[in-house]
């Protein structure tokens, strides 16, 4: 099964990084769920993260940012590399040791876009940046 993302690609787009969630952001998550597990709401709890994990999708292409979230419910932004403004890095303590955290991503005509928990932050702003000066 193709991702959204490689579903969603136009004729000459390719994807130059691709980031994902960060499991530590999901850590009280997977620590209940795994707590809890002889209980329903241990595997609740499991099954949840499961799915945000495997349902967040967010790439870097040479066209645009793009993040879906989401199973039922689809959340997707979209935004063309040359309406990007700017982009704000967001992390906490634990978030830098565990190389975690949160991008707002600003553009032209609309509020900025936020993209919470997602791995390696900065790898994906820079990678945002180099698709900018191509």
């Amino acid at each position: 099964m193709a991702s959204y993302i490689e579903g969603s690609l136009l004729d000459d787009e390719t994807i130059l990084h691709q980031g994902n969630i960060s499991l530590w952001s999901m850590f009280p998550l997977i620590f209940f769920g795994v707590i809890l597990a002889p209980v329903v709401i241990g595997l609740v709890l499991l099954i949840i993260a499961y799915i945000r994990y495997k349902t967040t999708e967010l790439a870097v292409t040479n066209k645009r940012v793009v993040v879906k979230t989401g199973l039922i419910s689809r959340r997707v932004i979209e935004i063309n590399i040359a309406k990007v403004e700017s982009i704000e890095v967001q992390q906490s303590v634990l978030g830098r040791v565990f190389n975690y955290g949160s991008l707002s991503i600003a553009g032209t005509g609309f509020n900025q876009a936020p993209i919470p928990n997602i791995s390696d932050p900065l790898g994906f702003r820079k990678a945002l940046t180099q698709a900018q000066a191509k």
